[in-house]
C-alpha cells in the first residue's frame, strides 16, 4: 500500500493543471476540484487504516535511497492529520462555490482560484507527510505562496494590506526556517528526520538547544503562538469567508504539526519543555482576552483561533503520553470546530449584510437554521460537555493534574480560565447578533422571501448580493456537514483517542518511525 503515500500531495498537483488548462470552463473546473478532493479524503482514510494495522508507510521520492533522496513517511499522526485536512478542505470548496467564487467575476478570478486552492491543499499534504527537514520547508512554501493569492483575491485595498502583512510575518519565518536547515545541515550532515533522530543526539547539549530554539521559533511564528501572533487577527478576517475559514482551520495547525513533529522526533527529553508550557498559558490567556474586546464576529474569531492554539502546545509542552495525546485530539477536533464557526460566519454576513456585533440582531428568529448551524459548533468550541471540546479539555487538564508541577497546575489554571471566558465571547455574539431585537438596518424576513424567488444557489460573494438573500444550498449543505462531522468526534471519542494515543506512544517512543524509514538502522 506504500505506492498510496505520495497520492494526497501528487493528485491535487496534477488537479491544479488540469484546472488552469479548464480556465474558460467554470463547470468543468468545479466537478475537477470536487473529485480530487473527495479522492484525498479517500486516499487518506486508507493510509490511515494502513498505518494502524502495518506502521508507518515510506515511500522514497524518486526512487533514490533515504538518506540521500526524499522520503514521504505517512504514519499514525501524519495520516490522521490528512484525513481531517482533505474532508475540511473539501467542505469549505463546495461552500466556495455556493458562494459564487467561482463565478468569473472580478472579485474572484475563475482562472486562479481552483488551481491555487488545490496547490494549497498539496502544500499542507506535503508538509504533513515530509520525512525530510527540507522538503518539510518546501512544503510550507508552497501552501504559503498559494494562501497569498488567496488572500488577496479581488484586489481590494484592504486586502492588499492584511496580504502584505502576511507575506511579510511569512518570508521572515521561512527565512528563520532556512536558517535553522542550514545550521542543522552543517552540524549534522543530513536533514533527513530520522537520520537526525540518532545524529542530533549526538551533538553538545549547547547546540542542540540552539537548533531547537531556531525551528521552535520559525514554528511558532507559523502557528501564531503569542508573542508572534499579532499578524493574524489583522490578515485572516479581510479575506472571503471560504478562505478565512481554510486558513483559520489548517494553516496555523501545520506549524502545530510541525513543533509536535521536531519535539519528540528530533529533541526528545523536554528541555523546552517550561518554555512550551509559559507560552501555551500566555496564548491562552491573552488570545481570550483579545476576543472578549472585540465587536466583530471574525475577528473575535480570529483571536480564539489564536488563543485555543495554547491548549495544543499545553499538551506538547508536558511530554508526557496522555499530554501528547489529548493535544492530538484537541488539534483534529479545533480544526473542524474553528472551520465551520468561520463558515457560519460567512452565513451570517450574507444574511445580515455585516458581521459587525453593533449591527446585527434578531438572526435566530429570521434564520433558525443559521442560528443552528453557529450554536453548535459555539458550544464545542467553548467545551461545553459532551462536545468533544470538553473531552480534549478534560484530557488536557487530567494530564496537568498528574504532571503535579507547578506550571502544569498553572496551565490547567489558564485553561480552565480560557473555557471560561470562550464560553463568555460565544454567548456574547450570540445575544447581540442572534437572540436581541433585529437591528433597524437588519432586512425583514419578506426580503429573503423575495430573494428566495429570483433563485440560484450561486451568487457573487461580498456584497454583489443583497443582504437577507435566502442561504445558497450549496453554502448551507457543506456547513452543515463540518457541524455533523464535529458531533460525530463526540460519537467516536473512543476510537479517535485510541488512535491519538498510539500516535503519541509511537512519536515519544520514536523507534517506529526511524525503522520505518531505516530497517536496518541509520547509517
Amino acid at each position: 500500500m506504500t505506492w498510496l503515500v505520495p497520492l494526497p500531495v501528487v493528485m491535487p498537483l496534477l488537479g491544479a493543471a488540469l484546472t488552469l488548462l479548464l480556465a474558460r470552463r467554470a463547470r468543468a473546473q468545479r466537478w475537477v476540484s470536487i473529485v480530487v478532493l473527495a479522492a484525498t479524503v479517500a486516499v487518506a482514510a486508507l493510509l490511515l487504516v494502513q498505518s494502524s494495522l502495518d506502521g508507518p508507510l515510506v515511500v522514497e521520492v524518486g526512487g533514490w535511497i533515504a538518506p540521500m533522496g526524499i522520503v514521504l513517511v505517512a504514519d499514525q499522526l501524519a495520516a490522521l492529520m490528512l484525513v481531517v485536512s482533505a474532508s475540511v478542505t473539501l467542505c469549505v470548496l463546495v461552500y466556495s462555490i455556493g458562494q459564487g467564487m467561482a463565478d468569473g467575476n472580478e472579485e474572484t478570478p475563475l482562472s486562479v482560484y481552483h488551481p491555487t486552492y488545490l496547490v494549497l491543499t498539496a502544500g499542507v499534504c506535503n508538509a504533513f507527510l515530509s520525512g525530510d527537514l527540507f522538503n518539510l520547508y518546501v512544503g510550507f512554501e508552497i501552501l504559503l505562496v498559494a494562501s497569498y493569492v488567496l488572500l488577496t483575491l479581488g484586489s481590494t485595498e484592504t486586502r492588499i494590506r492584511a496580504g502584505t502583512t502576511y507575506v511579510v510575518v511569512s518570508l521572515l519565518s521561512s527565512l528563520i526556517f532556512l536558517v535553522a536547515i542550514g545550521l542543522v545541515y552543517s552540524a549534522t550532515g543530513t536533514l533527513n528526520l530520522a537520520q537526525l533522530a540518532d545524529r542530533l543526539d549526538a551533538l553538545p547539549d549547547d547546540m542542540r538547544l540552539v537548533l531547537q530554539g531556531m525551528l521552535l521559533l520559525a514554528f511558532g511564528i507559523k502557528a501564531a503562538v503569542f508573542p508572534l501572533s499579532a499578524w493574524l487577527p489583522d490578515s485572516y478576517p479581510t479575506a472571503p469567508a471560504p478562505v478565512t475559514a481554510v486558513f483559520a482551520g489548517l494553516l496555523t495547525k501545520v506549524g502545530v504539526y510541525a513543533i509536535i513533529r521536531t519535539e519528540t522526533l528530533l529533541f526528545p527529553g523536554g528541555r523546552t519543555a517550561d518554555l512550551l508550557m509559559v507560552i501555551a498559558a500566555l496564548t491562552m490567556v491573552v488570545g481570550i482576552l483579545g476576543a472578549v474586546a472585540q465587536s466583530d464576529i471574525k475577528r473575535l474569531l480570529s483571536f480564539t483561533l489564536v488563543s485555543h492554539i495554547g491548549y495544543m502546545l499545553f499538551g506538547v509542552g508536558l511530554t508526557t503520553p496522555l499530554g501528547l495525546s489529548a493535544a492530538i485530539f484537541y488539534v483534529v477536533h479545533h480544526i473542524t470546530i474553528q472551520t465551520t464557526l468561520f463558515l457560519a460566519a460567512g452565513l451570517v454576513e450574507r444574511r445580515g449584510g455585516s458581521t459587525a456585533l453593533d449591527r446585527l440582531g434578531g438572526l435566530a428568529r429570521l434564520s433558525p437554521l443559521l442560528a443552528l448551524l453557529f450554536f453548535v459548533p459555539a458550544l464545542n468550541l467553548a467545551g461545553i460537555p459532551p462536545f468533544s471540546g470538553f473531552l480534549g479539555k478534560l484530557g488536557l487538564v487530567q494530564a496537568g493534574v498528574d504532571d503535579g508541577g507547578f506550571l502544569a497546575w498553572a496551565l490547567v489554571a489558564g485553561g480552565l480560565l480560557t473555557s471560561l471566558l470562550t464560553l463568555y465571547a460565544i454567548a456574547r455574539v450570540w445575544n447581540l447578533a442572534f437572540w436581541r431585537a433585529p437591528h433597524p438596518d437588519m432586512p425583514e424576513p419578506g426580503d429573503a422571501d423575495r430573494a428566495a424567488r429570483t433563485g440560484g444557489a450561486e451568487q457573487p460573494h461580498e456584497g454583489a448580493s443583497p443582504a437577507g438573500a435566502v442561504l445558497p444550498r450549496l453554502m448551507t449543505v457543506p456547513t452543515a456537514a463540518l457541524v455533523v462531522l464535529g458531533l460525530a468526534l463526540t460519537v467516536v471519542a473512543g476510537p479517535l483517542f485510541e488512535i491519538s494515543t498510539d500516535a503519541a506512544d509511537d512519536l515519544l517512543r520514536r523507534a517506529p518511525y526511524v525503522e520505518a524509514v531505516f530497517p536496518e538502522g541509520p547509517p
